[in-house]
């Protein structure tokens, strides 16, 4: 008889929670091809991605706020029967739910809601067959734009938390004027979405957009496209350069290497075997970050600087100077292709390891792809 799997991956709302859950959902898929496989997500993520992965049967949505508790009827609509029932694991973490009331109070009501033939796990905790490290794959129903043979290169200034967090529109006009000097004709394609509509949106304000625009030649604006075409630009570009996003590990998913300008608060954890990135790490002495896991464990951000206005430490102007040389040699390794995953992992956890000072049990990825990369 054919297994059943859920994947009760309802969390916070961004894209990239999304990814993770697909990943999962992979896992089961690959691990037996006969299995059915369904996803639960919260309403306002991009649950469309779901319904372009070939490897996710059902979607269902739930309306969540995760700092206020839902309807106690928010999971009459989904099926109780399954197999198996994963949960995200953040769902039964006690800080989590202290801190999303919401969160923790809605898996309470899955754990009475599903009944589960086999188990009511976490995901990823070894109960059923699972294959880790699978390539995800998203198809999006939207056709390629041309490029007319030249090399473009997508951008995403900002993600969606508050401004402070994401370098200024001077030190964007550096950064791609650089890029620019750097490779000629290349074309910046700058993403964003501005309209508020529930769910994320970008942390960079319609008029810096405007003058990102004038300032740097090569920029062209694709704004608040459905999401089927902003994922079928990003497969006809080079890569995606943006500070480290939800949307960065969309673009993996879509087969699209990722140059990041890392830090704020967490290290990429999120690979996706065959496609190529690149982390460009600060040095946290001079610019801290990451300071839920190298610090005092605090959700804080650390004290900001001031670059137009309070700015985050590794996002701050002197810190893009610093790094700038090594995000356009980085660029230029994918531009080129001379950049594979398996030599992107070995020096990226060679660099991380390095930051981290070899404390490489506070290390995370999804599936634990970076145990197999880190440095003896």
């Amino acid at each position: 008889m054919t297994e059943s799997v859920l994947v009760d991956f309802v969390y916070c709302h961004p894209v990239g929670h999304a990814i993770e859950a697909l990943q999962y959902c992979l896992g089961y898929k690959r691990a037996d091809p006969r299995r059915r496989v369904g996803v639960v997500l919260n309403a306002d993520t991009p649950a469309e991605l779901a319904h372009w992965c070939a490897d996710v049967d059902e979607v269902y949505t739930v309306d969540i706020d995760v700092f206020e508790p839902p309807e106690a009827d928010v999971l009459a609509h989904i099926p109780r029967d399954w197999d198996w029932v994963f949960d995200d694991a953040r769902g039964h973490q006690e800080w989590q739910r202290e801190f999303f009331p919401g969160l923790g109070r809605y898996y309470e009501l899955a754990g009475e809601h599903f009944r589960a033939r086999r188990r009511h796990g976490v995901v990823g905790d070894g109960s059923a067959e699972y294959r880790p490290g699978e390539r995800l794959r998203i198809e999006p129903p939207a056709a390629v734009p041309e490029s007319g043979g030249v090399p473009q290169i997508a951008v995403l200034p900002a993600g969606s938390a508050e401004r402070s967090l994401y370098p200024t529109l001077d030190s964007w006009v550096r950064i791609l004027r650089a890029v620019r000097a750097r490779f000629g004709e290349v074309r910046l394609r700058v993403l964003g979405k501005l309209t508020a509509d529930g769910r994320t949106s970008t942390g960079f304000a319609a008029e810096e957009f405007t003058a990102l625009a004038e300032r740097v030649d090569g920029v062209r604006l694709d704004l608040d496209l459905p999401l089927a075409e902003q994922l079928a630009l990003l497969r006809g570009c080079s890569m995606l350069l943006s500070p480290h996003t939800g949307f960065g590990f969309t673009a993996l998913a879509v087969g699209t290497p990722w140059l990041v300008l890392a830090g704020n608060h967490w290290p990429e954890y999120y690979f996706n075997p065959g496609v190529p990135f690149y982390s460009v790490l600060p040095d946290i002495r001079r610019f801290p970050c990451y300071r839920p896991i190298l610090g005092d464990g605090s959700l804080e951000n650390p004290e900001p600087v001031e670059d137009e206005g309070p700015r985050s430490p590794s996002m701050c102007a002197d810190r893009i100077e610093s790094d700038l040389e090594e995000l356009l040699d980085a660029a230029g390794l994918l531009l080129a292709g001379e950049l594979d995953f398996e030599a992107a992992m070995t020096g990226h956890f060679r660099r991380l390891s390095a930051l981290y000072v070899g404390r490489h049990e506070r290390m995370y990825s999804v599936d634990g792809i970076h145990l197999n990369y880190l440095p003896g």
